[in-house]
């Protein structure tokens, strides 16, 4: 793997978990995993749990929102299709990931989830953003750009 540049950034893979370096010089939109050669990037928020979350809000230079939902829950099959047009407006700016939480209670548990959904917004690894409530897209987009842009 080429020397990476000071303004290249890390991003995760969303099908297989793999850190990967996109070059500062091509578009993130156009990027593909090293390991597994699917799109980093493809406008649908990525199911996740256990290693590949934690890795998704420790290693990705952009901002992680993250969809707290669980199978049960109508408010939140309501919000899916609200939160899959999201992220195909706001990719590859930020990554929209899906933990399901009655698959992953101990990351709910540390994460604090008292009411689902419940969306949060990671920077750097750390919590910014915090709103609990079924959203429409329209919605869902603006709180992340207003919530991204203060942690910015």
């Amino acid at each position: 793997m080429p020397a990476a540049r000071a303004a290249d950034r890390l991003t995760v893979c969303p099908h297989c978990a793999t850190v990967n370096r996109l070059p500062s010089d091509r578009p993130a939109a156009e990027g593909r995993c090293g390991h597994c050669k699917g799109a980093l990037f493809d406008g649908h928020p990525a199911d996740v749990a256990g290693a590949a979350f934690e890795r998704h809000l420790a290693r990705s230079a952009h901002p992680v929102v993250v969809d707290v939902w669980a199978p049960w829950c109508g408010p939140c099959r309501m919000m899916a299709p609200a939160f899959e047009a999201a992220a195909r407006e706001l990719e590859p700016e930020v990554r929209l990931i899906k933990l399901n939480s009655e698959a992953e209670p101990e990351i709910a548990g540390r994460l604090g989830i008292r009411s689902i959904p419940t969306m949060m917004i990671f920077a750097g690894g750390k919590r910014v953003a915090q709103v609990s409530g079924a959203m429409s897209a329209d919605q869902i987009v603006a709180w992340i750009r207003r919530e991204a842009a203060r942690a910015a």
